[in-house]
Formats: structure tokens, sequence, C-alpha cells
């Protein structure tokens, strides 16, 4: 399988470059499963707010809880030249793993004076990241708060404002980690998580703290060669005992987002749920079976894309595929501040 075989043409004006003025006012492309009959159709168009009507009493909503932290940076090296740093993680204390934007790469114990105050020592590298230490006057965690820039994705041509602070970041953001948003989980607003629970739908949580690499292309197109980055993942004993008694009781497990797809698949042991902390490089595309969820609810994702494949992977790419073509044709907004679809597994498992 090829990366080229993930390749789509998307109309520049269709990536979002803003959140709309209310979450849940996004769209929802709801993809049921494919038949034989109906392989390029039965979508249906509706509004993110109508998602109560789309769930049952029982249902379980899992959600990734992990909290964007303003992870970029800039400064200047002590020999001179300026230097953009994004963190990719928080390794404790004051250490940090990141990307540095540089002319020429700093050698260990290289200083880079920090603009907000303050000073960076870089300790090592580890391929593209570099290890670094902070010299700041309060917890890094902290400091990086009043310090640091929210770190946009790379499609949104511009500078990050104030409305981002809270609008790239989920009403459940708990867990400090990430550098990019689990941006499914974007659209839901209190009033419809209130809906939601009205309903009868359940919630649950895992938390993946999504890295820069999220970012980076395939730079392979024969995609057995691919490295996929890695994330730090926690699936909780709590989690499980949910998702047996959704199941147990008839009711589907509905994961918000390709993260908690990762998360949960990363969790598994010989078929069962297990609970899992620790990193993952689970790379899911067409061929492989995903069996912890029953339903996903996803942002359009970027063309040749890990996340484009693993959305293939669970409803079976020409299905995928028929519904990005309805989309551009209906002017759906993409990715990240884009709308979202409501995508089911192929009962056939279709992976061409």
């Amino acid at each position: 399988m090829k990366k080229s075989d993930f390749h789509y043409d998307l109309p520049p004006e269709l990536i979002a470059q803003a959140p709309l003025p209310e979450r849940s006012a996004s769209r929802l492309l709801v993809v049921p499963p494919a038949t034989e009959e109906v392989a390029d159709r039965g979508f249906e168009d509706r509004v993110f707010h109508e998602l109560p009507e789309l769930l049952a009493p029982g249902d379980l909503l899992v959600f990734n809880d992990t909290r964007v932290i303003p992870a970029r940076l800039y400064g200047q090296k002590t020999s001179g030249g300026r230097v953009e740093i994004l963190i990719e993680r928080l390794l404790g204390g004051a250490e940090v793993r990141a990307q540095l934007g540089v002319s020429k790469s700093p050698k260990p114990g290289a200083r880079i004076l920090l603009d907000a105050g303050g000073e960076a020592e870089v300790l090592g590298r580890d391929g593209e990241f570099y290890r670094l230490r902070f010299e700041v006057p309060e917890s890094l965690e902290k400091w990086l708060l009043k310090a640091g820039r929210l770190p946009l994705p790379p499609y949104i041509q511009r500078e990050a404002g104030h409305d981002d602070d809270t609008r790239y970041q989920t009403v459940f953001a708990r867990e400090v980690g990430a550098v990019a948003a689990p941006t499914a989980g974007l659209h839901f607003d209190q009033p419809l998580l209130d809906a939601l629970k009205a309903r009868g739908v359940q919630f649950g949580h895992v938390t993946l703290h999504v890295g820069a690499g999220t970012f980076q292309p395939v730079r392979v197109d024969e995609l057995d060669q691919h490295v996929m980055h890695s994330e730090w993942l926690n699936v909780g004993a709590g989690l499980i005992e949910q998702i047996q008694r959704t199941r147990a009781a008839g009711g589907r497990v509905i994961a918000v987002g390709t993260t908690v797809v990762r998360a949960l698949e990363s969790a598994m042991r010989d078929g069962h749920l297990q609970p899992y902390a620790g990193e993952t490089r689970l790379f899911i595309l067409p061929g492989y079976r995903i069996r912890s969820v029953d339903a996903l609810i996803t942002n359009f994702h970027l063309p040749e894309s890990t996340l484009l494949m693993l959305v293939s992977a669970f409803s079976g790419k020409a299905r995928v595929f028929a519904a990005y073509d309805h989309a551009i044709a209906q002017r759906y907004r993409f990715f990240s501040y884009g709308d979202a679809m409501l995508l089911f597994p192929s009962p056939t498992e279709d992976a061409r």
C-alpha cells in the first residue's frame, strides 16, 4: 500500500482558518455503513448540535481529555541567530523535548536567551528533536501559560489570537501535555454535553498527549517503511469497566477523535482492553481491524496523512473517499477548525 493511494485534491478555500462563533454549529456528515447497493450514497448532512438525535440512551462517548500547552517560544542563541522553539513534550522538571527552527543546529551546552525572559540550555539531540532544560523563575508549566504561544497547525495561515487560547482547547481538557488539540472534541460545548446527558448518553475519557509529530508528513511512499511518531497515553481501568458495561447492556462505544481510537487500540491485549499507560507507535491503516469502538466522530484529515489512513481502516477506503468527495462538493470546512463526520465501520472491512 502506498502513500499516494491516500491523495485527494482539496480546494484551498475549504481549509478552515478560524472556528465558527459556536462550537456545535459545525456541520456533521453522517456516513452510515456502506452496502454493495449504496457504496457511495446514503450520506446525511446534519449540524453537530443534532448529535443527540443520532445516539441512543446507553451509548458511551469516549473523549480525549488532554490539554494543549502554549508550546511555541522564540529566542536567540548566545552565539547569534534567531531560534523558534516548539515544545513536543514536557519531560518533567524543567526539561522538554522540542523542535528547533534555527539556521545552524546548536550543539550540547549551547544556550538560548528567551524573548519572554529566562534561558534554555541544549542538552542533546535525538533525531529531529532536541532535549532542552529551561531556567525560568517558576515552574515550567506555569511559566509557559504566560510566556508561550499556542502552536496552531501549519495550514492555518495566521498567528494565534486571544480567542484561540480557548477555542483551540476542548471544554473538557484537563491533563496538560499536548501540543495539538484533539480536534473532534472542539465541536462540543456545555449545552451539547447537557443535551447528550439528558438523552442518557454516557461519557468516558482517555488521555493521549498529541505530539508535534502529528503534523509531520509521511516521507516514504511504501507505507510498510513508515516509522510512526510516538505519543504518550493513559487508558484507565475505570474506562474499561465503563466500556464493558456499555457493551453488555447493548450500547455502543463511540470514539470522539482518532486519538481515542489510537489509545484504545494500543491498550488491546489478546483482543481485550487492558489498563495501559505509556508510549504508542501504533500505525493503523487499511487491513488493520479496529475492535475497540463501534463508531467514530472525527474531523476531515489532510491528504496522505496517517489519520486519513486510520479512518479508511475503520470505514473502508472507498467509503471514506466517497464521503470526502461529497464533503468537497457540499463545501464542508476541512481540518482542525473545520466540520466533522460520524463514521461507522465497514461491514466488509474493505481496504480497497
